[in-house]
């Protein structure tokens, strides 16, 4: 670890240089008149403001002028940010969108988006935009180019069709933004994605390899004085919350929910947000989508509830995908209720970052858990241009709890504590990144090998992609509150990818990529391998094409029944090994009809044989209706007791949106293997911005016989308004 740190710091400090684009600036001036938000540039304002265009073409090459020309204008008042973007286009609609949802999926839209660092730190930052008939888009960004789409807040926009062009018009309050007071210098840029041409362009240049959100590649706002204040701001959002619950399996009647909460937002500093939570509720949250487990660890499961998602990447994104020391879903989830809950999150100046949350849970009588209560801190410090350093903190106490009380329940552990530091590299042109990470946990009745700690660096070209990452965890390292499905274990993974670019013809880009993944215990001895040879196509119209083989090898750790059935378990020491060959196809995104196809076979534990097919089938009536429908099928041949087995997973789903602000989801869920069909239906109406009613409904099915499990139909109301 040591030696790739030093590496990393090496290979950061000669790549900080200045800023990739520091020569592109767009000045923003004090509107000269009112504007209004319509769509139709008749303001004087608009008249006055500076121009950005020229956009840069970044797919399908990034070596060329955009063809399609797209022109911005910003100005402001004492009050709002106004963008006014106008994308030409040669051809005359209709253009081409999924639905009018809000957080679009970029490439599947004709659609534009903001890109803006207000603290200039190329980390951190707000993306908004729409695509072309009207749908919002809006995100906090982070790690230098991700955009948490979780995120809402209050801001207005329109989206008016002309013959040749379509204008995007949007007024973002000062309020609903973070920034350091008194910076006149912005990183900013501006992306435009159109299907018909399959072009993705950007107004500060940004090569193909990398997503246009990259902060390392944004150019200049240039205000003309110090951006206003935002002034005192707080909000609140109280909700009300009415339902009916009904559990048929064990017979009990009804149960009716009467519920109400609040949730509050304080801007402590322009850059600096306390966000308080009591009684929170989450019954509008999609459901998870079901999957086919066939895995031996713990499925990772997204965390979907808005409280612990908005601006928490510095507590969930701490760690590796399956090294992660905090997991939110930990808290508050299997009808463990949350009292309360507050958080303080956001820059203390443009390089250091702070996030503090502690979580209230009550006691639940029936499985003897008792009340508990959770506190994460997490302190980040920017090093070089691009890279930082954090630490983080996290601790699960269980209140009033003696375990010698508890008789036949679960014995839950007094506390739990984590501690960490990691060390985030990012170089000033992204071409390097990587991360090194050390843990340690605090738990009774376990010491030594308590520890985790891991690292990777990797070099991302136009046709090279080099990585390095290697893991280990202690077989005593406990986290409790995060999700390490696995303890014990050396991990070794290289992969490289090499691409190559025809001049001409369907094909854009075409190679190989070779994958090793090596598992060891902590006496070094292998017990897990597998070697995965891939090559992946992309075509000019952005449909794609993978086809892989692979070779693996297992020897079990503990009994592991292969078809999670609970018929009988291959036992703990027993190897096995096998082939596989796959292939993936997803179609071009232009189409109203789309498609995705992908297919396995090969050996299986035992000397079984498993395959596996999976498809995904959508129409849309753009931009008001899309349907989808996706089928997950897996045949698994074992020798006596498992026999042949079968499991079909199916999920059809229909989005209905209105307008912009009127929504109706409804989708089911049937699977084989757990023997549930799952159906919910939902209804969103936006009456004000941020502001919702939601009416959800679900329903759980035993298939065979068809019987209702449990049943639930709730209705809430959400307001939002500033003091």
């Amino acid at each position: 670890m040591c030696l790739l740190c030093c590496v990393s710091i090496a290979v950061t400090a000669k790549a900080q240089q200045l800023k990739k684009n520091e020569s592109y600036h767009l000045k923003i001036k004090r509107a000269s008149s009112p504007v209004k938000v319509d769509g139709v540039i008749d303001e004087q304002a608009w008249q006055d403001a500076d121009v950005a265009t020229n956009f840069h073409m970044v797919l399908p090459m990034d070596t060329s002028a955009a063809r399609l020309r797209t022109d911005v204008r910003m100005t402001y008042d004492q009050q709002h940010i106004y963008l006014l973007v106008e994308s030409y286009t040669p051809d005359a609609g209709p253009y081409m969108v999924e639905s009018l949802r809000r957080d679009f999926a970029f490439l599947k839209n004709d659609n534009f988006l903001l890109f803006m660092d207000p603290f200039d730190d190329q980390t951190n930052g707000f993306s908004f935009g729409a695509n072309a008939a009207g749908a919002q888009w809006d995100g906090l960004m982070y790690d230098g180019g991700k955009v948490d789409l979780s995120w809402d807040n209050k801001w207005t926009s329109i989206v008016k069709n002309y013959k040749d062009r379509w204008v995007f018009e949007a007024a973002i309050p000062f309020k609903t933004i973070r920034y350091k007071k008194g910076i006149t210098h912005w990183g900013i840029n501006f992306s435009r994605n159109d299907l018909k041409t399959t072009e993705k362009s950007a107004w500060a240049p940004v090569p193909r390899q990398f997503a246009t959100a990259s902060l390392a590649y944004t150019g200049s706002l240039d205000w003309d004085t110090v951006p206003p204040a935002a002034g005192p701001n707080i909000s609140l959002i109280p909700y009300l919350l009415g339902g009916v619950v009904k559990d048929y399996n064990k017979g009990t009647p009804g149960k009716f929910r009467r519920d109400v909460g609040l949730d509050a937002k304080v801007a402590v500093t322009s850059s600096l947000n306390l966000d308080l939570t009591v009684n929170p509720d989450f019954s509008q949250v999609d459901v998870d989508k079901q999957v086919t487990n066939l895995d031996r660890f713990e499925l990772f499961f997204p965390e979907k509830r808005q409280f612990f998602l908005e601006n928490g990447d510095q507590f969930s994104n701490f760690g590796y995908s399956t090294i992660r020391p905090f997991f939110s879903r930990r808290i508050g989830l299997g009808g463990v209720p949350i009292h309360f809950g507050a958080r303080l999150s956001g820059k203390l100046n443009k390089d250091w970052r702070l996030g503090i949350m502690n979580m209230q849970t009550g006691k639940q009588e029936e499985t003897g858990l008792p009340a508990q209560n959770f506190t994460v801190a997490a302190l980040q410090r920017r090093v070089f241009s691009r890279s930082n350093l954090g630490f983080i903190f996290i601790n699960k106490e269980s209140l009033n709890y003696d375990p010698a009380k508890e008789v036949d329940k679960p014995v839950y552990s007094r506390y739990n504590r984590n501690m960490g530091l990691e060390y985030n590299l990012a170089s000033s042109n992204n071409f390097w990144t990587g991360k090194a990470m050390l843990l340690k946990s605090y738990s009774p009745g376990k010491s030594g090998h308590d520890f985790a700690h891991a690292a990777n660096l990797q070099y991302t070209s136009k046709v090279w992609n080099i990585s390095w990452q290697h893991e280990y965890v202690g077989r005593n390292y406990n986290a409790e509150v995060g999700y390490v499905p696995r303890q014990g274990y050396i991990k070794l993974m290289p992969q490289v990818t090499r691409l190559f670019f025809p001049q001409s013809g369907p094909v854009l880009s075409h190679g190989p990529q070779v994958t090793g993944t090596w598992f060891l215990n902590e006496d070094f001895h292998r017990t897990d391998n597998e070697t995965m040879l891939n090559y992946g196509i992309v075509f000019r119209k952005r449909n794609t094409l993978n086809i892989w083989s692979s070779n693996t090898f297992i020897q079990l750790l503990n009994p592991f029944d292969p078809t999670n059935t609970g018929k009988d378990s291959l036992h703990t020491g027993t190897r096995h090994s096998w082939n596989t060959v796959g292939a993936d196809y997803v179609s071009k995104p232009q189409s109203l009809f789309t498609y995705a196809f992908s297919a396995r076979y090969g050996g299986y534990y035992e000397g079984g044989t498993r395959l596996m097919t999976n498809a995904e089938l959508g129409y849309r009536f753009q931009p008001y209706v899309s349907i989808a429908l996706s089928a997950n099928y897996n045949d698994i041949r074992l020798p006596q007791p498992w026999g042949k087995n079968s499991f079909w997973l199916v999920g059809p789903r229909v989005d209905v949106t209105m307008t912009n602000t009127l929504f109706f989801t409804g989708f089911m869920q049937y699977n084989e293997q757990q023997k549930n069909m799952n159906v919910n239906t939902r209804f969103q109406w936006r009456y004000r911005p941020a502001s919702d009613l939601f009416i959800v409904y679900t329903d759980n099915y035993l298939p065979e016989p068809f019987y209702v499990k449990n049943r639930a139909l709730v209705l809430k109301l959400v307001y939002w308004f500033n003091i």
